[in-house]
C-alpha cells in the first residue's frame, strides 16, 4: 500500500529536518508494507499572502483557500502515479472536497476523520486551535460536514510557532493542557488539537493527555489508519456525492482556455 502524506504548502528551506523526523513519526503509525510518501503542491503563488497573515499572527483560512488549485494537481498526479490514497496532512482539510471531484482513489481529510473517530468514543467533542482568528473558519468547516451538533467548545492557544518548536514547546504544551482542561470542565468527553506539526509533531498527545484528564486524539494516527482500512476494504469516496467522469490530467489545472 503507498499512500501520500501531502503538505498544504510548497517546500521550504527550512522543512529538511523536520520532514526526516515527520515521516519517522507518521511510519511509525503505519502498519507493517504500507508506504508513506511525504509530498507537497507546487509553489503557484500566494505565498505572500501567508507570510503576511503568519507575521501578523492574523490567519484566517485564506492561505488554505489560495492553495487549492495547487493540491488537487497534485491528487491527480498522485492517482496517475499509482498511489492507493493521499491524505491532507494539514488538520484544516484544504483542498480534500474539491479534489474528490477529480479523482477516485481515497483523498482523506484528517479533520473530517479525527471527528468521525472521536463521535464513536464520545458524545461531545472539544478542539483546540492554534489562534483565535481562524475560530470563524473552523466553525464554517464543522458546519459544513454537519459535526457542529456534536462540538462543545473551540479554544485558541493563542501561540502560532513557525520557527523553532523546541523553544516554545513547554509553554504551548502547558497552554494546551490548560485550555483541555477548561474543555472538559464545560462538557467535553474527549479533545481533538488541531495543529499537526505541533500536536504531536512537537508535543504528543499522551504527555497532554495524562496531565488534562481527558481523552487527546492524535489525528495523524488516526488519518493513516483510517486511509490503510479505507484501501485495504477498496472503499472510496462515493461518485455519486463525489461524481468524476472525465479523466483529468495534472497538466489541466496550469493551461490556461485563451493566451
Amino acid at each position: 500500500m503507498k499512500i501520500m502524506f501531502l503538505s498544504y504548502s510548497p517546500r521550504g528551506k527550512s522543512r529538511d529536518r523536520f520532514d526526516n523526523e515527520n515521516q519517522r513519526q507518521l511510519e511509525s503509525y503505519a502498519s507493517p508494507g504500507t508506504e508513506i510518501v511525504l509530498a507537497e503542491p507546487e509553489d503557484q503563488g500566494g505565498g505572500a499572502v501567508d507570510k503576511r497573515l503568519s507575521e501578523e499572527t492574523a490567519i484566517n483560512g485564506l492561505h488554505h483557500i489560495l492553495r487549492v488549485p495547487a493540491l488537487i494537481k497534485k491528487v491527480v498526479e498522485a492517482e496517475r502515479a499509482g498511489f492507493d490514497a493521499v491524505i491532507q496532512s494539514n488538520t484544516y482539510d484544504p483542498g480534500v472536497e474539491q479534489a474528490r471531484l477529480a479523482v477516485r482513489i481515497p483523498v482523506v481529510g484528517i479533520m473530517r476523520a479525527s471527528c468521525h473517530v472521536a463521535a464513536c468514543l464520545a458524545h461531545r467533542i472539544g478542539i483546540t486551535i492554534l489562534v483565535e482568528s481562524m475560530i470563524p473558519y473552523t466553525r464554517s468547516i464543522l458546519r459544513e460536514y454537519g459535526l457542529t451538533p456534536l462540538i462543545s467548545g473551540i479554544k485558541a492557544l493563542n501561540m502560532y510557532e513557525t520557527g523553532d518548536l523546541a523553544k516554545v514547546r513547554e509553554p504551548i504544551k502547558q497552554k494546551v493542557i490548560q485550555l483541555a482542561k477548561e474543555l472538559k470542565s464545560e462538557g467535553a468527553e474527549v479533545v481533538i488539537p488541531l495543529g499537526g506539526r505541533v500536536f504531536p509533531g512537537a508535543i504528543s498527545c499522551e504527555e497532554i493527555e495524562a496531565e488534562a484528564g481527558v481523552p487527546i486524539l492524535n489525528t495523524k494516527a488516526i488519518g493513516i489508519q483510517f486511509t490503510e482500512m479505507l484501501v485495504r476494504n477498496r472503499m472510496s469516496h462515493s461518485p455519486i456525492a463525489y461524481p468524476c467522469r472525465i479523466p483529468l490530467a495534472p497538466e489541466d489545472f496550469t493551461k490556461k482556455m485563451f493566451s
